[in-house]
């Protein structure tokens, strides 16, 4: 779950995949992927270094159970949101939640859950991997937020988009288009708004939580340990 500023708040994308190993290394990869990675100590160890190997060890646990439990609190949140009306104002269908399949939802959008099935970059077992169908209704407003992790980007897919519905991600306005893909990194601070009247109707978009192309593979198995799913 690091942070870096430098990445584009916002990838215009098509449909195609996001797929394929990042370009970054471990040595450039954050503190929560370097920790949650083994770690080998040498056998016999030092007598004086046995104390700080304890105390790190300890420390690195408390670190990923505090990083564990934000990222479940987060999950939750939305959870709730959802069964509440929605937390972009609109009633939602999830086929994944928190990265497990629901599968009354999945049953019945079969497209939709193959199309899932088949995206290799799709955060399909860690707990910050969602996808499912969002719905705005007229009038709606989600105050400014930012998302758990930049360790994804958010595709929106545009199936039924009205006049007057904006979205804006880091002070940068964007535009849905119907057919269309749109990649948002939603960690940095976004709003989301349907300005339009009753007769327009609602904006209806598929949203799928994916990999950002910048996690590297060995990455990705690691935040997947670290972040895996309630059982």
């Amino acid at each position: 779950m690091w942070k870096d500023r430098n990445q584009e708040a916002v990838i215009e994308g098509t449909r195609e995949e996001l797929g394929g190993p990042g370009s970054w290394g471990l040595e450039d990869a954050g503190p929560l992927a370097r920790a949650s990675l083994p770690i080998v100590f040498p056998w016999p160890l030092p007598l004086g270094s046995s104390a700080l190997t304890v105390l790190l060890g300890a420390l690195t646990s408390l670190f990923l159970w505090y990083c564990y439990r934000l990222g479940s609190q987060d999950m939750q949140a939305l959870g709730a949101g959802s069964q509440a009306g929605g937390v972009n104002g609109g009633p939602e269908l999830l086929l994944y939640q928190a990265g497990r399949c629901q599968p009354s939802n999945c049953r019945r959008c079969p497209g939709a859950y193959r199309a899932l099935r088949g995206l290799r970059s799709f955060m399909s077992a860690n707990t910050f991997g969602n996808a499912g169908f969002s719905v705005l209704l007229p009038g709606a407003r989600l105050e400014g937020r930012c998302g758990p992790t930049n360790a994804r980007v958010r595709c929106h897919l545009g199936l039924k988009i009205p006049p007057g519905c904006e979205l804006v991600v880091g002070g940068e306005p964007q535009c849905w288009a119907e057919g269309h893909c749109l990649l948002v990194d939603d960690s940095f601070l976004h709003t989301v708004a349907h300005n339009g009247s009753p007769e327009d109707g609602p904006r209806v978009v598929f949203i799928v939580d994916l990999w950002h192309p910048n996690v590297a593979g060995a990455e990705r198995q690691a935040l997947d340990f670290v972040f895996a799913p309630d059982p």
